[in-house]
């Protein structure tokens, strides 16, 4: 009778086996997901940040998925409680929800204002991995409102696409021996570029003019200090004092922007300036009249155009 009772307990166990291997071998759910961009807004290059509102729809057979609950956005500051209409097609389930999220965004401002940005929202089941669902996307339903309006910017290109997301840990999942785990990852990509010329003018205007003020001072004779020298001053603290307006409309950055560059050549520009005055009235006091003249007639001219040519250069570099 026990050795009965030990056949039956083996079989079980055998059963239970046979039956744990067959759900590991399972394919995993495929899941169709697309959405429908309705606004972006809110674009903040300070808080690095932008707001999107949109739709996003998920076909699928598995109903154990709740994907109002189970929806995650690994980049997002804040996700509202989306607006969820379900309904069962064909047998499949169809879920759609209309979602609004506060969107992380490291922006690129190294050309700024020429600048072209990309924006990524990162969609994902937050319970199930890629062994138990994957999603396929509805590339042909997904697009972006054509009356969609960014202001200052325009959309050049708008895509989705699905893949793996990585995570180099299991979140403490006990029946898991592996070092990381893989969840499947749907992904709008929306790529933006600026209408430049106008606010390139509206933020740059006070530069330009500061070192305007500051080549005035080429007119006056050499000998007269007040304006020879108090022009390329005043000059400068108002290329200053710009710099630190345009510095506060965006964020840190460790690296030279264009903003910077063209600053650079500014500040460079009327030292210059100062530079050739100093000489050419160096020059004059030692009766060196005709040479501080040539000092003052080809540096002017040598300092205006190499400050206009290189500002071209870098602004078209920038806006290519």
């Amino acid at each position: 009778m026990k050795y009965c009772a030990f056949l039956l307990l083996l079989v079980v166990a055998s059963f239970a086996e046979a039956q744990t291997d067959n759900s590991s071998s399972k394919p995993p759910d495929t899941v169709q997901i697309g959405s429908y961009i309705i606004s972006i807004h809110d674009i903040n290059f300070q808080q690095k940040e932008y707001t999107i509102r949109f739709w996003l729809w998920l076909i699928y057979d598995n109903l154990q998925f709740d994907f109002a609950n189970q929806i995650d956005i690994p980049n997002a500051k804040t996700i509202e409680e989306p607006e969820v209409l379900m309904d069962m097609v064909d047998g499949k389930m169809w879920q759609l929800m209309k979602m609004k999220c506060v969107m992380k965004q490291n922006w690129k401002v190294g050309d700024f204002p020429f600048d072209k940005q990309r924006l990524v929202v990162h969609i994902e089941n937050s319970i199930y991995d890629q062994n138990q669902l994957v999603f396929v996307a509805d590339e042909f339903g997904s697009t972006f409102d054509r009356e969609l309006t960014l202001d200052g910017w325009r959309i050049r290109d708008f895509k989705v696409n699905t893949n793996t997301h990585e995570y180099i840990t299991v979140f403490g999942d006990p029946r898991s021996d592996m070092m990381h785990s893989e969840y499947a990852s749907f992904n709008i990509l929306i790529d933006i570029e600026r209408d430049a010329w106008g606010l390139f003018l509206k933020i740059f205007i006070g530069m330009y003019i500061a070192f305007l003020i500051a080549a005035l001072s080429f007119t006056p004779k050499a000998t007269e200090l007040e304006p020879r020298y108090g022009l390329p001053v005043g000059g400068l603290f108002a290329a200053v004092g710009n710099k630190y307006i345009i510095d506060s409309l965006l964020p840190e950055s460790s690296s030279f922007t264009l903003v910077d560059t063209l600053h650079t050549i500014t500040f460079l520009g009327i030292f210059v300036t100062l530079l050739i005055s100093a000489v050419a009235l160096r020059l004059y006091e030692k009766d060196k009249k005709e040479a501080s003249a040539r000092v003052d007639y080809w540096g002017s001219r040598i300092v205006i155009i190499l400050y206009v040519v290189l500002n071209i250069v870098f602004v078209w570099l920038a806006e290519k």
